[in-house]
C-alpha cells in the first residue's frame, strides 16, 4: 500500500469510527554514505528511515498515534490508539487542524540528477579527493575521514479538509578532515563541501582548500591575551548564528527562555545586519513549500537593519501572540509534536569580501573555527566562551595563526557590535548561513 493509498484509506475509516477532524503526516528519509581510506572503500551505508503520524479529534480531544508500517493493520492501530490517547488527554489548549492556506508555492527541491549518479562514480570521487590530498603536500601525514554522504528527504501532509501536500529534497555532502605534521607540530584541517549538482564538484579545488586550511594553521605563535577587534569567518559565524538561533522562537520567548521576548520593533542589533529566513533560497539546505501544520512557507524579514521585525511562529504560538503565524511550525520527525524552527535562516550579505575586512584594519582575529559550541554556550544569557582556531591580522594583512586561544562574549551585544557584513554567503547542512562578520571586539585568550 503506497502513501495515497493509506491516507485515503485511514481517513475514511477515521471517519467512520467516529472522528472529527483529521490530519495525516508521513515522513520517509534515505541515506546514502562511504568513506575510502588509502585508496579502498573501508564504509558503505545504505539507510532508511520514516513513518507516519495520525492525529484527530474524538469526542472533543485530540488524540495522538504514529506507525512505521504502511498496512491494514496499522490503520486499525493507529484509530484504537488515537481514541485510547484523546480519552487521557486534560491539556486544556487543544491543538486544531489548518485547513490549508490559499496558495503554496511549488518548488521542486529535489535534484534528480544527484539521484541518477551512480553509485561506483560517486566512489571513484572520492578516491580520486583522497588520492590528491595525499599527494598535494610532504606535510601531509594522514587522512582521517574522506566520507560522503547523500540524504534525502521526502514529506505528506494531508488532512480531512481537503489539504493534501507533498514535497522531497536530496542533497549531498563530501566531508574531508586532513592531519598535517611538521617536525614535532601537528595541526588538522576541515572541509565540507555541500551541493545538489554533483558535476560541480571539483576534486582538485575540495582537495586544495582542505589541504591548505590545514597547512596553514602550522607555525602558530601565542598572541597577547586581551580583547581584539574579530573577523569571524563565515563557517563559523554561521556555527555561531546555529547556536543561538532558538532566542528567535517565539515558543522559546513565550517560555521566558530569549532575552528576545516582547522585542519586537526595537533596535536589537547593528544598522548593517539584516536576518532573513526564506525557506525557498536555492543555495539553502533546509528548504521547504510548507510547515509541519501545512502552512504556506514564505520569506520572512526577522532583522531588518538592526530592528526586529518579528520572531518566528508556528499557530499556537501566533495565536497567543496575537499575530498572523509566519509559518515555521516544525516537526523533528513523524514522532515529534509540533515546535518552532527556522528554514533558511540567514545573515544578509554586504559588499565587501574577505580580503577586503582585514585590509581593513590594523590589528584583529580572523576566527576560522569554534568547538565546544553546545557546552559553551548559553542560549538563555548569550554568554559564550569557547576554544576557537584562526589567525592574527597586522597592518591589514594575516600575520600567523594563533596558538590555542579562547573567543568570549555575549550573543546580543555581539549583533549590536557588527560592524562590516561580508559578501561570502556560506549555508551549512542545517540552513544556517552567514557570510564573515567584522565585530567591534571580543576577548581572547591564549594559552
Amino acid at each position: 500500500m503506497n502513501i495515497e493509498q493509506f491516507q485515503q484509506k485511514l481517513l475514511e475509516d477515521g471517519k467512520n469510527s467516529g472522528f472529527g477532524d483529521m490530519e495525516v503526516y508521513f515522513e520517509k528519509s534515505t541515506r546514502f554514505a562511504c568513506q575510502v581510506y588509502k585508496g579502498e572503500l573501508d564504509h558503505y551505508e545504505t539507510a532508511e528511515d520514516g513513518g507516519l503520524s495520525f492525529r484527530g479529534t474524538y469526542n472533543g480531544k485530540m488524540g495522538y498515534a504514529y506507525t512505521e508500517k504502511l498496512d491494514e493493520e496499522s490503520i486499525t492501530f493507529l484509530l484504537e490508539s488515537a481514541k485510547a490517547n484523546a480519552e487521557v488527554i486534560e491539556d486544556e489548549e487543544q491543538d486544531d487542524i489548518f485547513a490549508g492556506s490559499d496558495s503554496y508555492e511549488d518548488i521542486d527541491f529535489y535534484s534528480k540528477s544527484l539521484d541518477e549518479v551512480p553509485i561506483p562514480d560517486k566512489i571513484a570521487f572520492l578516491k580520486e579527493v583522497e588520492s590528491k590530498v595525499a599527494n598535494y603536500d610532504s606535510r601531509i601525514a594522514s587522512i582521517n575521514s574522506c566520507k560522503l554522504i547523500e540524504q534525502s528527504n521526502e514529506r505528506v501532509l494531508a488532512n480531512s479538509k481537503g489539504l493534501s501536500l507533498h514535497e522531497r529534497k536530496n542533497y549531498l555532502a563530501l566531508v574531508l578532515s586532513v592531519i598535517v605534521k611538521h617536525e614535532e607540530e601537528t595541526k588538522s584541517g576541515f572541509q565540507v563541501e555541500i551541493t545538489k549538482d554533483f558535476t560541480s564538484l571539483n576534486a582538485d579545488e575540495i582537495a586544495k582548500k582542505a589541504a591548505d586550511e590545514a597547512l596553514s594553521y602550522l607555525g602558530g605563535k601565542s598572541i597577547a591575551s586581551k580583547k581584539y577587534p574579530i573577523i569571524l569567518r563565515n563557517d563559523a559565524a554561521a556555527d555561531l548564528l546555529g547556536t543561538f538561533v532558538s532566542v528567535f522562537s517565539a515558543e522559546i520567548a513565550q517560555k521566558g527562555r530569549s532575552l528576545l521576548k516582547d522585542k519586537e520593533g526595537e533596535k536589537i542589533a547593528a544598522e548593517k545586519l539584516t536576518v532573513i529566513d526564506d525557506p525557498f533560497h536555492e543555495d539553502g539546505f533546509d528548504s521547504r513549500n510548507f510547515d509541519g501544520e501545512g502552512v504556506a512557507s514564505k520569506i520572512c524579514s526577522v532583522i531588518e537593519n538592526g530592528t526586529l521585525k518579528t520572531l518566528l511562529h508556528n499557530r499556537k504560538t501566533a495565536t497567543k501572540s496575537g499575530v498572523e503565524t509566519t509559518g515555521h511550525a516544525y516537526k523533528a520527525s513523524y514522532k515529534g509534536t509540533l515546535t518552532v524552527a527556522p528554514s533558511n535562516f540567514y545573515v544578509v550579505p554586504g559588499k565587501k569580501n574577505r580580503d577586503e575586512l582585514v585590509n581593513s584594519l590594523n590589528e584583529a582575529v580572523i576566527v576560522t573555527k569554534l568547538s565546544g559550541l553546545h557546552s559553551g554556550a548559553n542560549a538563555v544569557s548569550g554568554n559564550f566562551s569557547v576554544a576557537a582556531q584562526g589567525f592574527y591580522v597586522k597592518d591589514g594583512k594575516v600575520s600567523t595563526p594563533v596558538k590555542q586561544m579562547t573567543i568570549a562574549g555575549n550573543f546580543f551585544e555581539l549583533l549590536k557590535e557588527i560592524q562590516e557584513v561580508g559578501s561570502d554567503l556560506y549555508f551549512a547542512t542545517s540552513g544556517i548561513g552567514a557570510p564573515s562578520l567584522l565585530v567591534k571586539e571580543l576577548s581572547v585568550t591564549v594559552e
